[in-house]
């Protein structure tokens, strides 16, 4: 009887578990069996990997095989566990040496003819794998530059399973890839394109600086969509480590680009308002794939029309909203995504949304019908509420000139880097993330300041929710002035931003 032992990684959304695969090779009739809970997928592994063996120039045992996949009670989902399969049974055979198997991952899918092809979740994957000391990998060449973003781990490139024998066996070598680095901010949307709209430009600025929800009203053609695709040039650049995050959610469903890194500017994600509410919040058969809202981490979720989106797609937003995150149950498991995301919504003011409010042709019932599909619950969380109007000049002078994204962008960071300093021994890195008893207590203004909260609680005009988020926005909008804290006319100004209403 021979026994060998090959590692791979099974994911449970973006958090990756190290699976260790078993061949044992007994007396009995010969045969194939496979344990340790594969899918449907999984199980024709070994029918596909003994094809890839023989068809690779290499013998396939011709007595009894069992392959065991451990932890035995974590369901292993998709053929990435191809190549740690047929490693393992070439190693229990004797026909390849061992001595590069211990502390080495291999992932990938094979092919009949012994190819190696490339599997989505790579890159998470091999983070998983440097977290629990695991620093070697064998993955698809398609792969390797994606494989190339997780530092401290060596990589190697096969083309086939006939490239990775020959590697275990000490007669040729895989390829290395070249360390790839995020690039930086380019080909952003310019700010200065967008004419007039001072009160909306201005409340892109506050949700930019503060980490805000943003509500944009208006007739069609105003500049809402012109306005949201902008927020994303406004922000800081992510970190290696929060491109890297992003990246990761991108990879397990298979869209990060292979043929670029992963870029430093914040997601854009602006699904339309057809979308599915599996598309959106993630979904699909045995463990969920990621959503459009996961997709947005980081960065900003643009719904355009958001009032003509399902009442079950926007209801799913309120616990996101507050957790950063979204939790899927199927019945192979419970799966985690992040889903930290800057939330901008877009809704004309009524069904008909002519260019003039004086063509509506819409019943006050049928305006209210329509704005009521964005629920008190929902918008309660939005923090930044503007009404639009319409454009009534397109030419400006060069004296009139708007401020592009870059010189915005400045004041933004600045602000961001205030927040930070006065927040870095909480952990909070922007004032939307700061809990409402922090406010109320360890930096509670003074009571003339907040009187104005104050009265809109007593009065029923604010929840206790909207109370928070304006003094919030209020910080926001001192860290924007340069001043040490809220004075009443922040309070004031943010008290604003959330009563002003769309019809």
């Amino acid at each position: 009887m021979a026994l060998a032992r090959t590692w791979s990684i099974a994911l449970l959304g973006i958090e990756g578990r190290l699976v260790e695969i078993e061949a044992d090779i007994g007396a009995g009739m010969p045969g194939t069996k496979l344990v340790g809970l594969p899918d449907p997928g999984l199980r024709e592994a070994k029918d596909r990997v003994r094809a890839a063996v023989r068809n690779s120039r290499q013998t396939w045992p011709d007595t009894k095989v069992t392959l065991g996949l451990f932890p035995a009670n974590l369901p292993k989902v998709g053929s990435s566990y191809d190549l740690g399969i047929a490693v393992a049974v070439l190693a229990a055979s004797a026909s390849v040496p061992a001595d590069k198997l211990g502390g080495t991952v291999l992932l990938g899918e094979l092919a009949l003819d012994g190819r190696l092809r490339s599997v989505p979740g790579v890159l998470p994957a091999l983070l998983a794998a440097r977290r629990v000391g695991y620093r070697r990998a064998v993955v698809p060449v398609g792969s390797v530059p994606e494989a190339a973003l997780v530092e401290g781990v060596e990589v190697f490139g096969a083309a086939s399973l006939v490239d990775v024998v020959g590697w275990l066996r000490g007669e040729s070598e895989l390829c290395r890839p070249d360390p790839a680095e995020p690039i930086d901010i380019r080909n952003v949307p310019d700010l200065a394109d967008v004419v007039g709209q001072p009160e909306a430009r201005w409340a892109l600025e506050v949700a930019a600086a503060g980490g805000h929800h943003l509500l944009l009203t208006g007739p069609p053609g105003v500049g809402k969509t012109m306005l949201a695709t902008r927020l994303p040039g406004l922000l800081p650049p992510l970190s290696k480590d929060e491109a890297l995050e992003v990246a990761a959610i991108r990879s397990v469903d298979g869209s990060l680009p292979r043929s670029e890194p992963p870029t430093c500017v914040p997601p854009f994600v602006a699904p339309h308002h057809s979308i599915s509410p599996a598309a959106f919040v993630g979904g699909g058969n045995g463990l969920a794939a990621p959503g459009a809202i996961s997709k947005a981490h980081r960065g900003v979720l643009f719904l355009d029309e958001a009032a003509e989106l399902g009442s079950d797609r926007l209801e799913a937003l309120r616990t996101v909203l507050e957790e950063g995150e979204i939790r899927l149950a199927r019945v192979k498991g419970v799966v985690r995504y992040p889903a930290s995301f800057q939330l901008v919504l877009a809704s004309n003011p009524c069904p008909c949304a002519p260019p003039r409010e004086t063509e509506c042709t819409c019943t006050p019932a049928a305006r209210r019908r329509y704005l009521s599909r964005l629920s008190g619950p929902l918008l309660d969380r939005v923090d930044l509420r503007v009404r639009m109007r319409p454009v009534t000049a397109m030419r400006v002078s060069d004296l009139q000139r708007p401020e592009s994204t870059e010189r915005v962008r400045q004041r933004v960071v600045a602000a961001r880097e205030r927040a930070a300093a006065r927040w870095a021994d909480y952990g909070w890195r922007v004032n939307a993330a700061v809990p409402g008893p922090a406010l109320w207590r360890e930096f509670a203004l003074p009571r003339d300041v907040t009187a104005l909260v104050e009265r809109g609680l007593r009065r029923g005009a604010l929840t206790a929710r909207g109370a928070d988020r304006c003094l919030r926005v209020a910080w926001t909008l001192a860290d924007l002035a340069g001043a040490s804290q809220p004075d009443g006319d922040h309070v004031a100004a943010a008290l604003e931003f959330r009563e002003r209403r769309a019809a």
